[in-house]
């Protein structure tokens, strides 16, 4: 691994570091994302399908805004199964909500906030990621997305299986 890849990994260890000595990060691991994967789990493996997605695709960025948006794209603190908004899908509120809760609670820079709101696109149609860190932040959170619900999906499965041959 060559320094600039180490100075890379130091940066995202120390957004990561700094981000989950704080009490309310701590607290996206008290709600279920998708299957049985903790709100923190997901924004975690984000981070890391972020950072290995850059590297393959050797494209400058900054990494430490892709490592705090990746890692508060989700802020929204609050189980969204059971969550009553006013009127909105929880699909389509809960980037705003995170936006706000994290700059309320942090003090991230614009470019993390533009992060953080379009990482549901396209289901946000109007909020399109424009720089390469968002495209890689809705395209992690996607691909985590989809395999954290395949995995509740299989585990759901085999408890089925399970139940009937007992």
């Amino acid at each position: 691994m060559s320094s600039y890849s180490n100075s890379k990994a130091e940066i995202a260890q120390s957004v990561l570091d700094t981000y989950l000595a704080d009490d309310v990060v701590n607290t996206m691991n008290d709600y279920i994302q998708h299957g049985s994967t903790t709100t923190l789990q997901h924004c975690l493996s984000v981070v890391s399908v972020s950072y290995a997605m850059a590297s393959r695709l050797h494209w400058k960025v900054n990494y430490q805004n892709l490592a705090t948006g990746a890692l508060l794209h989700d802020f929204y603190l609050y189980d969204w199964h059971t969550h009553k908004s006013k009127g909105t899908l929880h699909g389509f509120a809960h980037p705003h909500i995170a936006c706000r809760n994290a700059a309320d609670r942090f003090q991230i820079n614009a470019e993390v906030q533009h992060i953080i709101t379009t990482h549901m696109w396209p289901l946000t149609l109007r909020y399109v990621p424009r720089s390469k860190e968002a495209v890689i932040v809705c395209m992690a959170d996607k691909y985590c997305s989809m395999l954290e619900t395949i995995a509740g999906f299989w585990q759901t499965a085999l408890k089925f299986c399970r139940i009937r041959r007992v």
